[in-house]
């Protein structure tokens, strides 16, 4: 599920509480956690709605000014079922103390090139490549990273994701850079 930067915001300071999304199965559960870039968010229940049942006050929880705009953003060129999703800020986003991590201890990085190894084992050796790219272009558009790779953007994308998830990247607003924890592991990768 994805947030505008200023849904996230609102939903961090509890003043958005709702989500309205057109889909053909629902892409959440109640329960389920997303790590965002304000923090934890967690889903508090998804339940189907009709679209002439959404309120005002359902709008203004979502972060819309009126029904008419919600409506307008969920006719968007999709099909499928509305669901009313509730959501909550949970806490601050864990890969954050993780990605400033500067004392690497060697079980550590073992624990950490084995699940490097596996990413690396699904389409071949890709992850220090990525990791030496988003070192030499910090903050470039994914796009543009990702045609450097020749590689789908979304794809590209996805594997940096794989890469934030272990604490390693930062995303910014435009591109991405390497965390400190980053640069200390691609630094040992680099010498192995």
């Amino acid at each position: 599920m994805i947030f505008k930067v200023h849904q996230l915001r609102g939903i961090k300071s509890g003043t958005i509480t709702l989500a309205f999304r057109r889909w053909e199965k629902p892409n959440v559960k109640k329960g389920s956690t997303m790590k965002t870039a304000v923090g934890v968010i967690r889903v508090t229940d998804v339940a189907p709605i009709k679209e002439n049942a959404i309120t005002k006050a359902d709008a203004a929880k979502a972060g819309y000014d009126n029904v008419d705009l919600l409506t307008y953003d969920l006719n968007k060129g999709t099909s499928g079922t509305i669901y009313k999703v509730k959501v909550k800020y949970e806490s601050e986003d864990p890969r954050l103390d993780l990605r400033e991590k500067m004392d690497l201890q060697d079980d550590e990085f073992q624990k950490l090139k084995i699940k490097i190894d596996r990413l690396d084992k699904t389409r071949g050796p890709w992850v220090l490549k990525v990791m030496k790219l988003i070192k030499r272009y910090p903050e470039q558009r994914a796009a543009d990273l990702a045609e450097i790779m020749q590689m789908d953007k979304l794809d590209f994308k996805v594997n940096v994701r794989k890469l934030k998830n272990l604490g390693l990247t930062i995303s910014h607003e435009i591109g991405y850079s390497l965390s400190p924890l980053g640069e200390i592991v691609m630094e040992r990768l680099g010498n192995r």
